[in-house]
């Protein structure tokens, strides 16, 4: 039992460094991994408290990715041309299909393709270069502070879940 335990950690590791980094699951790894322990011990009664926390965990980091985004966007005077950049870059960043990315694949794609992204819709919008930059920077900026925030409610979910089943895997 010890072992699935550890497993299961390992699995909300890879939840927490996701919850942090884009494209890899975070907080619904988390849940998956809490949900698995209750099928693999048998009791759910005993995870009422974790499963309850990251619940809420999941829909405060959805919550938090995208007004954070937004506060950042607004913060920074972007256009909804910005914002809507910014996923167009995300995704063809993931995809691999920024020529000027020779290296990085898809991770570094991930980071430079929303700026991109954002600074060309916003130029498209504004016709001013300094401005599209400034806005592109509060998107990526706000984005990186959103996802450092959910990166802290993915550990406060796992810290609960290590509380509340530690002392029944290994003892009081």
């Amino acid at each position: 039992m010890q072992i699935i335990y550890w497993l299961i950690l390992a699995l909300m590791l890879v939840g927490i460094i996701g919850a942090v980094v884009p494209a890899i699951p975070g907080s619904s790894l988390i849940l998956i991994a809490i949900v698995i322990w209750g099928i693999v011990s048998g009791s759910f009664a005993a995870i009422k408290i974790p499963l309850i926390v990251t619940v809420i965990v999941l829909l405060l980091s959805i919550g938090v990715d995208f007004l954070a985004s937004y506060i950042g966007a607004k913060q920074a005077g972007a256009s909804k041309w910005g914002q809507i950049g910014a996923i167009v870059g995300l995704i063809l960043g993931f995809l691999g299909l920024l020529p000027a990315l020779p290296f990085g694949g898809p991770l570094l794609g991930m980071l430079i393709g929303p700026l991109l992204g954002a600074i060309i819709g916003e130029f498209i919008y504004r016709r001013e270069l300094w401005p599209a930059v400034k806005a592109g920077i509060g998107i990526i900026v706000g984005s990186i502070v959103g996802n450092l925030i959910q990166g802290l409610l993915a550990v406060a979910a796992v810290v609960v879940f290590l509380v509340t089943t530690w002392p029944q895997v290994f003892g009081a």
